[in-house]
């Protein structure tokens, strides 16, 4: 399968740079997988879509600001994203530019000296912080939202305020699940009193959910791995549930489905998801979904078509770029239905 089939053109002007003003106020195309019947509703709608036994699972991870400016000590300037968490204070990290670093050298945040450690053979870098440092408070007072590129938008006051769902808790993702930014408290509140059930699972948003797919056949993309946490809470609604289980995002059906992969059945876990679900992928979890408008060719893009099959998805896209619907981390949604 060639990674091209999945591109399409996306007028500039759809890419959302600001979240709706309200966050259940953004658009909401509904697709009926079976009857293939399409509706438009705004996202608030999605109430009343659910049924007294559903389950509503989220992911809860929180967004880091994990965009950090670095420089050696002959001034020259670096930019550093931090991925994932390792042992005796050290991150793994992307680092531009890159060749500008040595290993066992030092550079400097703000007034602090990093010690790159080591260069990973995947590109990126070991950086350690000095002991005893709390990193993640470093990073509340020095650090920047790390948004994806095709957002044109630097308000960091803005940024950690938006770029969060409002359900946001365990620290460590460097990009919001972003389906989960259209639900506010109060939307939540009233999906709990029509007797939905709400569970969280978590998964770090790293390179795995971002990164761009550049191989031409789909089935040789190797997929970075991203740390998750199933809790035994959630795998009992889960399995408990009378009516349909809701998976909100790309993020909490990879997780889950990965887990179900591994095991055989859900279980509660920790450990690193590397699962890439495209078209031909047999679904053991999930039948309903709820996620962004996605960047042609990219993994997630993949994921969605895997539950609706590729030309119908390209289909669906065609149609709401013609009703000028919002793409990417602050456009709209759409919700796949299984019925």
């Amino acid at each position: 399968m060639k990674t091209s089939e999945f591109d399409f053109n996306l007028p500039d002007r759809l890419i959302a740079h600001k979240s709706a003003e309200k966050r259940e106020k953004s658009r909401l195309l509904i697709y009926h997988n079976k009857s293939d019947k399409i509706e438009h509703k705004k996202f608030e709608e999605i109430l009343n879509y659910f049924d007294e036994g559903d389950v509503l699972v989220l992911n809860n991870s929180r967004v880091i600001p994990a965009r950090l400016f670095a420089r050696k000590p002959t001034g020259a300037e670096i930019e550093l994203l931090l991925l994932n968490e390792k042992e005796n204070n050290k991150w793994e990290a992307l680092a531009r530019p890159r060749k500008r670093l040595k290993t066992n050298k030092k550079i400097i945040i703000e007034d602090i000296e990093v010690e790159v450690a080591e260069k990973t053979e995947w590109g990126g870098v070991i950086v350690k912080f000095p002991s005893g440092l709390n990193v993640y408070r470093f990073l509340e007072k020095n650090g920047y939202v790390p948004i994806p590129p095709y957002i044109k938008n630097e308000d960091q006051k803005y940024l950690k305020k938006r770029y969060q769902t409002v359900f946001a808790e365990k620290k460590g993702s460097i990009a919001a699940p972003t389906s989960g930014l259209h639900f506010s408290k109060d939307l939540l509140e009233k999906i709990k009193l029509k007797g939905v059930k709400i569970a969280y699972l978590t998964l770090h948003v790293g390179l795995g959910t971002f990164e761009p797919v550049k191989v031409k056949k789909v089935e040789n993309f190797d997929i970075h791995s991203e740390y998750y946490e199933l809790e035994k809470e959630t795998v009992e609604k889960i399995n408990n549930a009378r009516g349909k289980i809701v998976c909100c995002g790309t993020t909490v059906t990879r997780t889950l489905e990965y887990v179900h992969t591994k095991f055989g059945k859900l279980k509660p876990s920790k450990g690193w998801c590397d699962l890439f679900i495209y078209p031909g992928y047999d679904f053991k979890v999930i039948d309903n979904l709820i996620t962004n408008f996605h960047l042609p060719k990219s993994s997630l893009i993949m994921l969605v078509a895997a539950l609706t099959g590729k030309e119908k998805i390209l289909s669906i896209y065609k149609k709401a770029i013609c009703r000028e619907y919002r793409f990417y981390s602050f456009g709209d949604a759409m919700f796949i239905m299984d019925d």
